[in-house]
């Protein structure tokens, strides 16, 4: 524990330092990187040693805080978030020093790395937080912190909207907290988390508190119909931290939901329906919507909620897996779940900083101006590629191992079962296979049209590599998809302490499923490396034979015209519009069509929108009509101090009148 509270002072000094820090912001960024790295050092080694051991350390100290103690305590679900969290924030920092160099005034940059370090320690006494009130605390730490470096470029009117919309959907969410937590320790004096007795409260409590955490928690994980701030807050702000916000930040929001899930108890089944079908439509919708996208990072961000999705249909098949007593389904489906926390801070943290060195070194986000980079940018390729193949979930990397884990889990299920739990597996199974198939078309898009082809623009013609930091980061992260992916059989068992939290499964059970576990996983690991080494081979035959022969280049042949032009490529609308159009999204979509005219047309163009409905149909009609409202009692805003200390005093009044009464 002293280590964790060193790792969070480090952070919180080191964000002061580089604020405080003179000269240019480089000097900023450095001092502010510096210290994550100090801070994830001193975290990860409890983390590990927990996981390893099973410890649980604990930490208690008085508090005048109401309803509650300075109570924070790491077990095996806390270190297990605590890895992601420092391991991404300290390699997004290190790419972030470099890419904020010129991001704007010096006082600028300052702050928004004292706000980086804010959020970073935010998020880890989130996951150590042993009090409902200190847990709101930082939970809402975590939010301003996140809702300044959205707004790092204030002066676009996109990203105010986007950092309006952030603010208020968080909110909502922890007013959903706030009642949760009130119900929880109904009957206690305390909010700490080993006072709480559900139980007294009989299922229906259990319930109500259920769906609360659903909307507070997933309103920051992004469950769809909840996700309307994701796709605007992700690509507004700088893509170091829209790394951190997708890789780790919207894992909180799953770390609280499993949290309040070992307060219950044994769930009725209803629970894992609700979150089957939570990650079905969440995961299916951020996909489909993901490849109607335009802006490369707000592709991206949808793809965020396509993977809440996935995390949400394995907790779901877990649930049902402990409501039906079937041990090797629950410890499969929240291993897959958990699993996939952290691959999926790999994968989707390295696609972002792709995404932003495209973004640095083009100049701009829009996939059809882009094309022909791979030549330019071949590292910067490379690891776009290596992360488009680990989300789509694909042999050897490592997102295909958390998703072979729920897919696992809802065979399992659908097997083993009779019932609506067999249906569960089916459910889930359909639902898998059509989001990996959808990932895969949209980035078959994003790749081929950013990184091959003809440069679409003379900002894309004359791009570069970003600088050798940036490169790093990436590259590492690259390697880490791999690592992960070939240790694939190791995994269930270091991350067995996690799991046994989470699912509640005794030691025994645990013993067992994660044998059984691992042997799967081996025989796909061994079915994959073989698959690698006979590409390898394929390769190395193909450069052997042709070593001896004279090759040449030439034009692709196409229809006659010896000299293809960016004309002939497809553009972002042109490849999703058949899939878009199968799947339904017609209805939704906007199109600009510039049809042919005359003998020897100049000119021909089409440009697809798709706006989301549910943020369009549902969230901006409301909004509208509560600013209307309270625009009404503007006049009560008057200006004068005299008036103000009125409503204070008018206020004390009705709550005493209210208390003594």
């Amino acid at each position: 524990m002293p280590l964790l509270l060193a790792s969070l002072g480090v952070l919180l000094l080191g964000g002061l330092v580089a604020l405080a820090w003179p000269g240019h912001g480089r000097g900023s960024g450095r001092v502010a990187a510096g210290s994550v790295f100090a801070a994830a050092v001193l975290g990860i080694i409890p983390a590990i040693r927990v996981l390893a051991g099973g410890n649980v350390m604990t930490l208690d100290l008085p508090w005048e805080m109401p309803l509650g103690s300075l109570s924070i305590g790491l077990d095996g679900l806390s270190a297990f978030f605590i890895i992601p969290i420092l391991l991404l924030g300290a390699i997004a920092a290190l790419y972030g020093a470099a890419g904020l160099r010129d991001g704007g005034p010096r006082r600028t940059v300052a702050t928004s790395w004292l706000m980086y370090n804010v959020l970073i320690a935010g998020m880890l006494l989130v996951v150590v937080a042993r009090n409902g009130m200190l847990l709101l605390l930082a939970w809402e730490l975590m939010s301003v912190a996140s809702f300044f470096l959205v707004m790092f470029e204030d002066g676009r009117p996109e990203v105010r909207r986007a950092g309006r919309t952030y603010l208020i959907a968080t909110h909502i969410g922890t007013a959903g907290l706030l009642v949760m937590f009130l119900l929880l320790g109904r009957g206690c004096d305390t909010l700490d988390f080993n006072a709480f007795r559900i139980g007294e409260g009989g299922p229906r409590l259990s319930g109500i508190i259920f769906l609360l955490a659903i909307v507070g928690f997933g309103t920051k994980a992004g469950f769809v119909p909840l996700h309307g701030w994701l796709p605007e807050a992700h690509p507004a702000a700088p893509s170091h931290v829209s790394a951190v916000m997708s890789g780790v930040m919207i894992k909180t929001g799953i770390y609280g939901l499993l949290r309040v899930l070992t307060f219950l108890g044994p769930p009725p089944p209803w629970f894992g329906w609700v979150l089957v079908g939570i990650g079905a439509v969440s995961g299916v919708y951020g996909v489909l919507f993901a490849l109607a996208q335009h802006d490369l990072k707000r592709l991206l961000a949808y793809h965020s909620v396509e993977n809440i999705g996935i995390i949400a249909l394995g907790i779901g098949v877990g649930l049902l897996g402990r409501s039906h007593h079937l041990p090797v389904v629950a410890v499969l489906g929240f291993g897959g779940a958990l699993l996939h926390v952290f691959n999926h801070a790999l994968f989707k943290g390295l696609l972002f900083l792709a995404a932003g060195a495209v973004a640095h070194a083009a100049h701009t986000r829009e996939i059809d101006s882009l094309g022909g980079l791979l030549r330019h940018m071949p590292v910067t390729g490379a690891s776009f590629l290596v992360g488009a193949v680990a989300i789509c979930g694909l042999p050897p990397l490592n997102g295909f191992v958390s998703e072979a884990m729920v897919y696992l889990a809802a065979f399992c299920a659908a097997t083993s079962a009779t019932g609506s739990f067999a249906v569960s597996g089916v459910v889930v199974i359909t639902a898998l296979a059509l989001i990996g198939g959808l990932a895969a078309a949209c980035f078959t898009k994003a790749f081929g049209i950013v990184f091959l082809g003809e440069p679409r623009s003379a900002a894309a013609a004359d791009a570069g590599e970003v600088a050798p930091a940036m490169r790093v980061a990436m590259v590492i992260l690259a390697a880490g998809c791999g690592v992960v992916g070939l240790c694939a059989p190791l995994l269930p068992g270091a991350a067995a302490e996690a799991i046994r939290v989470a699912s509640g499964a005794s030691p025994a059970e645990m013993q067992t499923s994660v044998t059984w576990v691992a042997g799967s996983l081996r025989l796909v690991v061994l079915g994959a490396g073989a698959l690698l080494v006979t590409f390898l081979g394929m390769a190395l035959a193909r450069r052997r034979l042709l070593a001896r022969r004279r090759v040449v280049s030439a034009p692709t042949w196409d229809c006659g015209y010896a000299a293809p032009t960016t004309r002939m490529q497809y553009t972002a609308s042109s490849y999703a519009h058949p899939l878009t159009s199968l799947l339904g999204l017609s209805g939704w979509t906007r199109r600009e069509i510039t049809t042919p005219v005359g003998l020897f047309p100049k000119e021909a163009h089409l440009r697809t929108t798709t706006p989301d409905p549910v943020q369009d149909g549902i969230y901006a009609p409301v909004f509208a009509a509560i600013g209307r409202f309270l625009l009404r009692f503007r006049p009560l805003q008057g200006g004068m101090i005299q008036l103000y200390v009125l409503y204070i005093a008018l206020t004390l009044l009705i709550l005493l009148a209210w208390k003594l009464g």
